[in-house]
């Protein structure tokens, strides 16, 4: 054990162990510079910005600087074929022929159905809409009792109904009721009608009951009571009256046997 000692404490031991001391950091250093050379460590290519461009554009950037590319599609309320995501990030150093990865909004948008908004409030089926993935586009305003209601969709002009299907993102245009209603209305058949029944009708047109005439006696029932005639009277499709015209009509009591 002394003798160990002693040889610790030899000049010869110093130089062995600064030897080997210095060929372990000799090792290490040109380990770490056969790898960054290996490596090309700290070189690179800057990965371009592609966000916004057009697919075809940022694919003839990325072969023009050498890289591969891979792209996937997702739909989004952006120009179709825009590139909306990259990876790696824009300015990022990385070897040639690296794979870059691009997101884009896909040239065909999904099928949805168009929800029933008919007969709906405007700012209800506006919002409706925007939960489908669908948008409002022109509205145009109809003669009806109904003010701000929605009467009609349309797209590319032509009208839909629920239920068919149209592209995500689609803008409809709505046709509204303006709240005044038309100024004349068609005069409803009423002949052969119990009185009963005539009331809707008439109310659903804008139109008033008026002078009730009964021809025969009627007895203390008065039900069936069989409308005979009116004034004035639907003579043919296309004849109109002012809404809250007043309807004249004579009944008969008996069961219906056709017009009087």
């Amino acid at each position: 054990m002394d003798k160990f000692l002693a040889y610790l404490k030899t000049k010869s031991f110093r130089n062995t162990l600064l030897l080997a001391i210095g060929s372990v950091i000799t090792v290490v250093l040109i380990a770490f510079f056969s790898l960054g050379f290996y490596t090309n460590h700290g070189s690179g290519i800057p990965v371009p910005n592609l966000k916004g461009m057009p697919i075809e554009r940022a694919i003839s950037i990325l072969n023009d600087q050498g890289f591969r590319y891979e792209v996937d599609t997702v739909y989004r309320d952006a120009p179709p074929g825009t590139v909306i995501e990259q990876d790696p990030d824009p300015e990022t150093n990385v070897k040639e022929n690296r794979v870059i990865y691009l997101t884009m909004v896909t040239l065909k948008a999904p099928p949805v159905s168009l929800p029933d908004i008919e007969q709906k409030p405007f700012a209800e089926a506006a919002a409706i809409l925007a939960n489908n993935g669908l948008k409002v586009g022109d509205t145009t305003y109809r003669a009806d009792i109904a003010r701000n209601v929605v009467l009609e969709i349309k797209l590319a002009g032509q009208s839909i109904k629920a239920g068919t299907k149209i592209p995500k993102g689609s803008k409809l245009d709505l046709v509204l009721g303006d709240g005044a209603g038309e100024s004349e209305v068609p005069v409803p058949d009423l002949i052969n009608l119990e009185l009963s029944e005539a009331r809707f009708p008439i109310n659903h047109s804008g139109l008033t009951l008026g002078t009730i005439t009964y021809l025969g006696p009627v007895t203390a029932d008065s039900s069936n009571l069989i409308i005979v005639a009116q004034s004035p009277m639907k003579t043919d499709s296309s004849s109109k009256v002012s809404i809250g015209t007043r309807i004249n009509i004579t009944v008969k009591q008996g069961k219906k046997t056709g017009p009087f």
